[in-house]
């Protein structure tokens, strides 16, 4: 049998870092990882990039050197992705952190609104709901990322938890003190409107997880399958006859239904001094129309970002089914 001989460069210094002699010809990039990792423990697999051009794509773990364009002495540019963390725990603490902030909010804990409201509860309905609708939006997160996810990279750069996190934990801390602040009051349409977001909320996060569902049923356990999803009996899943990921769609629609029902403004209203209210900023009445603010803004900057994923995602289905449903838009029907 043939070996090959693997030399790796450095894709910046084009120093050489490593010479393998010997390497079998069905070895896949996983396993020269490992085998570079002996001679430079300090760069352990997952901060590995190879690839065949110093300004080229990274190679797949399961790409097999022989089948790769190389001659029987291949030449690898390695680049450092830095150090690496778990999607797993990023997720983990991505989504703990807003629902135990908010709960600090919603049971008005000492040094946020003042004494007088330590551990006092909201007199209005909607409040209640709310909390419980946060709740479960980030517990099901929490569960989905533990039974339901299978990832097609295990690892991220680690220095993208402290940016996911200020976004995560920073809106739930803003959502939260206003909506729970003593001076908060109640949607300009009642309960019609309530009901109504509260609708919207609750459909939008079934069909968040049946698409959850279905994705994760696209892929065996351990594997890195890629195949269409195509929209199954379960009605929610229908949406995928016009978009490619769905689940952003219901994600926008669940924030945006719990922005219709807790319709509050940031503002800076005229209080007595007897309010015994933290100086941090008060809740406003509900001077904006149909929408919280507070939680809109956290909907747009989450929509932006996941229109970028959508777009790459959406892109790279085009890119390997010829077959791909040309209807399909990336996350907005018959739009974006």
């Amino acid at each position: 049998m043939k070996h090959y001989e693997v030399e790796i460069l450095d894709a910046k210094t084009r120093e050489k870092l490593c010479f393998l002699d010997k390497v079998e010809p069905h070895a896949t990039i996983a396993e020269i990882k490992n085998l570079f990792t002996k001679t430079h423990p300090q760069w352990y697999p997952a901060r590995q990039s190879l690839r065949l051009d110093p300004k080229g794509k990274s190679l797949k773990d399961e790409d097999v050197l022989q089948k790769l364009p190389v001659g029987t002495t291949a030449t690898l540019y390695f680049r450092d992705l830095g150090a690496q963390i778990s999607w797993v725990t990023v997720f983990l603490t991505e989504y703990a952190g807003p629902l135990f902030i908010y709960l600090l909010f919603y049971f008005r804990v000492p040094f946020i609104y003042g004494h007088k409201y330590d551990f006092t509860s909201s007199r209005h309905t909607v409040v209640h709901l709310a909390c419980i609708c946060h709740s479960f939006h980030y517990v099901k997160r929490l569960l989905e990322t533990l039974f339901v996810h299978r990832f097609s990279h295990g690892t991220m750069p680690l220095r993208n938890i402290f940016k996911n996190c200020t976004y995560y934990w920073g809106f739930a801390a803003w959502m939260a003190y206003y909506i729970n602040h003593p001076l908060y009051t109640p949607p300009t349409y009642g309960a019609q409107q309530v009901k109504l977001a509260l609708a919207i909320f609750v459909i939008c996060q079934l069909g968040n997880f049946s698409i959850h569902m279905a994705l994760r049923d696209l892929r065996p356990a351990g594997s890195k399958t890629r195949k269409i999803p195509y929209p199954t009996k379960n009605p929610f899943t229908w949406l995928f006859l016009l978009v490619s990921c769905p689940n952003y769609t219901y994600e926008v629609g669940s924030w945006i239904g719990f922005a219709i029902m807790t319709q509050c403004l940031p503002g800076e209203p005229a209080v007595p001094p007897s309010a015994g209210l933290s100086p941090l900023g008060l809740c406003s009445p509900s001077l904006m129309p149909l929408l919280c603010p507070t939680v809109a803004l956290f909907s747009l900057v989450g929509f932006t970002q996941m229109t970028i994923w959508a777009k790459g995602k959406h892109r790279s289905y085009l890119k390997e089914f010829r077959d791909y449903p040309p209807l399909r838009m990336p996350i907005i029907p018959f739009l974006l």
